[in-house]
């Protein structure tokens, strides 16, 4: 029984509702400590969640298209959004680890949204708000940052798999297995 469920959590579909599911949990853990245990979020880590927002809407289209050449279509953007996601969280990783002596990531989100216009504002959520260097919550000696890391690395191994295995089934039941 353990088989089969190992051999279907790597079924493209199957996958990509369960990305869509760690993603959404992360996404809903973020917000909860945001709302209820009253964290504020650094512009690093609005970054990394609009980078998960795009790995959940990504693998819910690769569910609901259930093509093979969708999926890897889509796999693949999935992992570039989580790269993008890992490579910010490392740098924040990084930042926490080895903070500069002056740290000033400018204003807050909101304050910034609030101030300016939307095409300004935007451009400047890039450059950072807040201190990005804090660690406000930590699991197991890991920061937010770290474990954020961890899962945008498992997210890209996972789809990795997936995606040779979608592959190498496509291959043997027909010749042209992107057709």
């Amino acid at each position: 029984m353990s088989s089969d469920l190992l051999k279907n959590i790597f079924n493209p579909r199957t996958a990509s509702a369960v990305i869509a599911l760690v993603g959404v949990s992360l996404l809903s853990f973020g917000i909860y400590l945001q709302e209820v245990v009253g964290l504020e979020p650094c512009p690093m880590c609005i970054v990394q969640r609009y980078a998960f927002i795009l790995i959940v809407v990504f693998a819910l289209m690769g569910y609901f298209l259930n093509k093979t050449r969708a999926f890897i279509v889509l796999s693949v953007l999935v992992q570039i959004f989580a790269v993008l996601g890992a490579f910010v969280a490392a740098r924040q990783s990084w930042l926490q680890w080895f903070p500069p002596e002056t740290m000033s990531c400018g204003r807050d989100l909101y304050g910034m949204i609030e101030n300016f216009p939307l095409k300004r504002a935007i451009p400047m959520i890039f450059k950072g708000s807040g201190d990005c260097t804090v660690v406000d919550w930590t699991l197991l000696g890991g920061s937010i940052a770290n474990w954020s890391y961890l899962c945008f690395l498992a997210i890209i191994t996972f789809v990795a798999i997936v995606q040779i295995k979608a592959y190498k089934a496509a291959k043997a039941n027909h010749p042209n297995p992107l057709g």
